[in-house]
């Protein structure tokens, strides 16, 4: 008898001790039940504009972690392989929305599908995905800029003249302004696109793209560049060149240089905003998706306002990042 009281007795204890080690399992495991975790996965710092962008990010995630005790883990990639790898790791730790900001749209698609089919929720920041994976996209008018800009050359050059562009590595973004530049352009016939490549949202690879367009093209009337790092590397190669046949350069961001070569009446005549900062909004989001909220719109899309001698007053910030 006290043989089978002594067994039903360790036999008690075992169990005490398994559900105690499967408790201590689950919250060493990961996140507590209790916890929302924001996944950000975004480019590497190759450029001021993307610099900025990775601030913003993580100075909103850091106040939503402070007001609200939401965790976040943030990842950035140099390339797409890199990218797709720090996304398996967020699923892997089960984070309850992610914000990624594709490095180039076609071959991040396939990663935001597999996130779509994890169940969760994805924001996706600047360059859109080339499928419906999205539950929110957050952008600026990247159709708007091309098109803006091209009304801009149509009315400074009177209708007639030879114009470079300067574009982005393959995305939305990319063939979005390409596109509203080309539409825009056309309804002028004297007005002709007589080069056309990729400065990879870059100031030097713009600048040696630049060189040879240069040597290539002994009359340039102006040059449309996708971005404001772009466009300072144009700048640069012109002012190296000598050449004194452009009348003017165009970006795209609202770069803090960019501005002060406007004001001081430069080569740089206009730029298009296109804020880094719109990647709070995306953090916002997400945070209020992982709090099991509806969000209020798929699409979030930020003005292309045109910024020239006229109003940069109005936007240059000389404590800026970007």
């Amino acid at each position: 008898m006290l043989k089978k009281f002594l067994i039903l007795c360790l036999s008690l204890v075992t169990v005490f001790i398994m559900a105690a080690c499967s408790d201590d399992t689950n919250t060493a495991d990961g996140k507590e039940d209790d916890t929302l975790k924001i996944g950000i996965s975004l480019p590497s710092a190759t450029h001021g504009w993307m610099g900025a962008l990775i601030d913003s990010a993580e100075k909103q995630a850091k106040a939503l972690k402070d007001s609200d005790g939401i965790e976040y883990v943030m990842t950035n990639a140099a390339d797409p392989n890199k990218q797709a790898n720090d996304v398996d790791d967020l699923i892997a730790q089960g984070v309850d929305v992610i914000v990624m900001l594709p490095i180039e749209s076609a071959a991040l698609s396939p990663v935001g599908q597999k996130i779509k089919d994890a169940g969760i929720p994805l924001v996706i920041v600047d360059r859109e995905l080339e499928n419906d994976a999205a539950t929110v996209v957050v952008k600026g008018d990247n159709e708007g800029i091309g098109i803006n800009a091209g009304k801009y050359f149509v009315e400074k050059l009177n209708g007639k003249g030879k114009v470079v562009e300067i574009s982005g590595p393959p995305s939305s973004v990319t063939e979005q302004r390409g596109s509203g530049f080309k539409e825009a352009m056309e309804s002028a016939e004297g007005m002709e696109i007589i080069a056309s490549q990729s400065g990879d949202f870059s100031t030097e690879k713009s600048l040696e793209v630049m060189q040879n367009i240069l040597q290539a093209h002994p009359q340039i009337d102006a040059v449309f560049t996708q971005d404001d790092g772009m466009a300072l590397g144009v700048l640069q190669a012109i002012k190296e060149a000598n050449r004194t046949d452009i009348q003017f350069v165009t970006g795209a961001g609202g770069g803090k240089a960019v501005f002060e070569d406007i004001k001081a009446d430069g080569l740089m005549k206009a730029t298009f905003l296109y804020s880094p900062t719109m990647v709070e909004d995306a953090v916002k989001i997400a945070a209020d998706i992982a709090k099991g909220n509806e969000p209020k719109e798929s699409m979030v899309v930020k003005e292309a306002t045109q910024v020239t001698k006229e109003n940069v007053d109005e936007y240059y910030d000389p404590e800026s990042k970007f």
